[in-house]
């Protein structure tokens, strides 16, 4: 339960900070670096306990490493989920709606689609080489390396696909409307499928890493 508690923590406030700062438009840079900040301290302050995902892509990709336990997958997403769900109703009574949704048009769907996939391949890989494999164990940058790589990701596609690289978020991010709730299957799809194949590559790379 302390684990699911902890997915359930780190996700509501990851996802809370991306709605009150994306909501009222904060300027310039301000909204992708206090997201990455946001699941780079979360990383840190829950890592120890539940191993810090906040991300169904990322617990796919890291139970298909082999370092979750299918007993927890299914409690960990839920958590995950619900803490996304908590936090949009508590940015919708923070900062309230959004002036505009972003809708995804259609002959821009395949762009979203591979715009996705590529960044939560790359969310997904940076986790499960910093903070599963062998060679890097006990480090002290894991966190800051995932929370750059949201960083990284949200300034390079986010105006493409609405930047989620996390299902989680997707749910979010749809439910306080800004982005389009009935266009989330985009995210989820491509993410759980970057995540898988980060998961496909690690193993790869790293036969002898179990």
């Amino acid at each position: 339960m302390k684990k699911y508690l902890t997915e359930f923590v780190g996700t509501f406030l990851f996802v809370l900070t991306i709605g009150c700062t994306v909501i009222p438009g904060a300027p310039g840079v301000i909204a992708p670096l206090a997201i990455g900040a946001a699941l780079m301290v979360v990383v840190y302050a829950g890592g120890h306990v539940s191993g810090g995902h906040y991300n169904p892509a990322v617990t796919l990709a890291v139970w298909m490493r082999g370092r979750c336990e299918t007993r927890d997958v299914a409690p960990y997403m839920g958590a995950q989920l619900a803490g996304a769900g908590a936090a949009a109703a508590v940015a919708g009574f923070l900062v309230g709606a959004p002036q505009r949704t972003m809708t995804i048009a259609s002959d821009s769907i395949a762009k979203a689609l591979v715009a996705e996939f590529i960044y939560t391949f790359a969310l997904a890989y940076v986790v499960l080489n910093t903070a599963t494999a062998k060679g890097t164990e006990k480090n002290s940058f894991y966190g800051l390396a995932i929370g750059f790589t949201v960083v990284i990701a949200a300034f390079s596609v986010g105006s493409i696909s609405g930047g989620a690289f996390n299902p989680a978020v997707a749910l979010g991010i749809g439910l306080m409307k800004i982005v389009s709730i009935s266009q989330i299957w985009v995210h989820v799809v491509a993410d759980l499928l970057g995540g898988a194949a980060a998961a496909l590559v690690f193993k790869f790379i790293n036969p002898d890493d179990r």
